[in-house]
């Protein structure tokens, strides 16, 4: 007997953890072997229980999903990822296929289309949700240039987007500081590049960019 797919679920909505446990615990060879409302705790619990898959969101507090999936797949690449997610960003797909993601779907995709996305990443097959494949199809057919907030985005470091979604989830200087284990004038140093980098003037317009990349749930 083959041993089961251990999987991972990870979203900061708990109805939506509850709703795919019970879907894929349902299939005969899947086990939800962890769960976690963050990025940073998804980091944390793949290397302690090393699924064979996470199901993860993009917008999360604390580390998004972008920026987990690529810490995931620093430490532990032959970690399957797929994303589960409300955006259909073309610059999201981009980023998270070229960071090695093994499918991206969007949440209001069917039960057997997630089962089959597990089934491929465990093929080494890429699995995307048929929108997904038109966004990639269409930008293939008529290149966008990218958007001048993705632009900016693109320009911080790891470190900066990290701080950057900390500060748009209203967390203070010193909470931020006490999460990462720095000093307050270290992230008052990345406050200040962020905000240059991305031209932002004001910490509420610093906000509404983070909105607008879909970065932060607006209901956090």
């Amino acid at each position: 007997m083959n041993s089961p797919v251990r999987i991972l679920l990870v979203d900061d909505h708990t109805i939506v953890r509850q709703g795919l446990a019970r879907l894929l615990e349902e299939q005969p060879n899947f086990k939800v072997v962890g769960e976690a409302t963050n990025g940073q705790v998804a980091v944390e619990k793949v290397n302690e229980i090393k699924p064979d898959v996470v199901v993860m969101d993009i917008a999360m507090p604390r580390m998004n999903g972008i920026e987990a999936a690529k810490r995931i797949l620093k430490h532990l690449p032959n970690t399957k990822i797929l994303i589960l997610s409300m955006y259909s960003n073309e610059h999201y797909i981009h980023e998270l296929l070229e960071t090695g993601i093994s499918g991206y779907l969007l949440k209001d995709t069917s039960g057997r289309d997630i089962i089959n996305a597990i089934h491929a990443a465990m093929k080494n097959e890429t699995f995307l949700s048929p929108s997904i494949s038109k966004v990639l199809v269409d930008t293939l057919r008529q290149p966008k240039k990218s958007s001048s907030r993705t632009e900016r985005y693109k320009q911080l470091s790891n470190r900066e987007r990290e701080v950057f979604q900390l500060i748009a989830e209203g967390h203070s200087t010193r909470t931020i500081a006490d999460m990462l284990c720095v000093s307050i004038s270290t992230i008052k140093s990345h406050r200040v590049k962020i905000m240059e980098k991305l031209d932002i003037d004001t910490p509420v317009r610093l906000v509404h960019f983070a909105m607008q990349l879909g970065l932060v749930d607006p209901d956090l």
